[in-house]
């Protein structure tokens, strides 16, 4: 029976499971695009006795010096998610509700976390240390809470060949978040709040994103909870997922009664390695940037907004096509590919200097446009990486276990994520050039290509029963 029946990725379900995907995005871009400049003003100051625009005026070589410390406050978030993330994906897997397994963690942690994240910059605004890295933390718990179990709704619902498909989609959404989160930064410029004196620093330029940001999280979450009703569609899908097994691009079946293969575990922890290495490098590159755009480049932060904005565009394209060309020549080729495009890009980026006349010039004519087409091209590269690798690691677990690969996944970029802020924020203490983010990029991202291509095997699903074309994306 199976040669006559045809898997058909549901657009309309998959957009909606997509807007998880729009409040994680919205959520993250507002938080690694303020908060290191947040912790790196707060700690000049505690350090140098000066903000981190006095400071940059009078020595900019310190901004670097206080970079270490920023990175293991992002350090620290990043260490409680890789211990979190795991936890709450294995209880969701074994979670029964009425309202099924993923939702009331999606809902617990959504709430909590949008209600804690306004005050982030309240207590930043009172230059109060302790109070902001204590509800960062209180964000950072609950938003693991929510984030697991929201990514494994995905192919909690999605039979295997289609994984890569709907993980463009709801990716796309998620970018729809993020983009949200990047037009207030445009027109509440960042930089406007840190250049100025004290008594002329205006809360609610950096409050009203993390409002809209927390507003537009809990309607999100809401419109996932009355449109996507998980026990009803698990037993209606319950004929595609068992068929969907059957045709998952892995060298041996999952069986739930006996352990792991040594094949398909050797290909989970290549995946996995080489996952960490390219978010050990990709995390910098978020983690950093906002700091290089202000102290380095002399520019406005409007103009790190702008580059998102460039980036994500060619995200949206990255994963609106990585699904079709993972069919054509398989995964473990589209992400090589997207690997070595990011490498390109990286190393033209190693050779961006900043054009303002003068330190101390905020202005977005002062900013190298060659910036963004450096993000464009690692935009869409990176979306062919992470569009394959997510579906490429639940596909070696039965439906049973989804929340704890998925947990896999994420132990492996939160290590990298808690690991990377600190390592970087050494080497530019120790080489006090700003320069040296793109260089370490491409040094990590280079191996991570290494490490992949050589040892994850290329093997397609079956595609016999596939629907193709527009005949594989039903609207119903």
């Amino acid at each position: 029976m199976d040669s006559q029946r045809k898997l058909k990725l549901n657009l309309k379900r998959t957009f909606l499971i997509g807007f998880a995907f729009f409040g994680i995005l919205l959520l993250w871009q507002v938080y690694d695009s303020w908060c290191p400049t947040f912790l790196t003003d707060i700690f000049a100051r505690r350090m140098y006795d000066l903000s981190s625009a006095e400071l940059k005026l009078a020595d900019p070589g310190k901004i670097l010096n206080v970079q270490w410390i920023v990175g293991i406050i992002m350090a620290c978030d990043n260490l409680a998610a890789l211990i979190l993330l795991p936890i709450f994906g294995n209880l969701s897997d074994k979670a029964k509700t009425p309202i099924g397994k993923r939702m009331p963690f999606i809902l617990t942690g959504t709430l909590v976390s949008a209600v804690a994240f306004p005050f982030i910059p309240l207590f930043f605004h009172a230059n109060n240390v302790a109070g902001m890295i204590a509800i960062m933390v209180i964000v950072l718990i609950f938003m693991m809470m929510y984030r697991n179990p929201a990514v494994a709704l995905m192919p909690d619902i999605t039979p295997k060949p289609l994984r890569a498909k709907a993980n463009g989609i709801i990716n796309v959404m998620g970018y729809f978040g993020g983009a949200m989160a990047t037009v207030l930064g445009i027109f509440l410029k960042l930089s406007d709040y840190i250049n100025v004196p004290d008594a002329d620093r205006k809360l609610w330029i950096i409050e009203i994103p993390f409002i809209i940001a927390s507003v537009l999280m809990v309607i999100s979450a809401f419109v996932l909870f009355f449109t996507v009703k998980e026990n009803k569609l698990a037993e209606e899908l319950k004929d595609d997922m068992e068929l969907g097994e059957r045709m998952a691009a892995i060298e041996t079946p999952v069986n739930d009664d006996a352990p792991m293969s040594k094949a398909n575990k050797r290909m989970l922890l290549a995946i996995l390695g080489a996952e960490f290495l390219w978010f050990m490098a990709d995390n910098a590159i978020g983690t950093y940037i906002g700091n290089y755009v202000i102290y380095y480049l002399n520019s406005a932060s409007s103009a790190t907004m702008i580059l998102t904005i460039v980036g994500g565009v060619a995200s949206v394209l990255g994963f609106a096509i990585a699904g079709t060309i993972a069919d054509k020549i398989g995964r473990k080729w589209t992400i090589s590919g997207g690997l070595v495009i990011t490498v390109a890009s990286m190393a033209v980026m190693c050779f961006v200097t900043p054009t303002g006349n003068a330190v101390g010039e905020h202005g977005e004519f002062s900013f190298p446009a060659l910036l963004f087409a450096v993000w464009a091209i690692k935009g869409f590269g990176m979306a062919l990486v992470h569009n394959c690798s997510f579906p490429m690691v639940v596909e070696l677990c039965s439906n049973k276990k989804i929340g704890k690969f998925t947990g896999y996944y994420y132990a492996a970029s939160m290590s990298a994520q808690t690991i990377t802020p600190v390592l970087l924020g050494l080497v530019f203490r120790v080489t006090s050039a700003w320069n040296t983010l793109p260089i370490y990029a491409v040094v990590l991202f280079l191996v991570s290509f290494v490490v992949f291509t050589l040892l994850v095997k290329n093997i397609k699903a079956k595609k016999v029963e596939n629907s193709h074309g527009l005949e594989a994306l039903d609207g119903e």
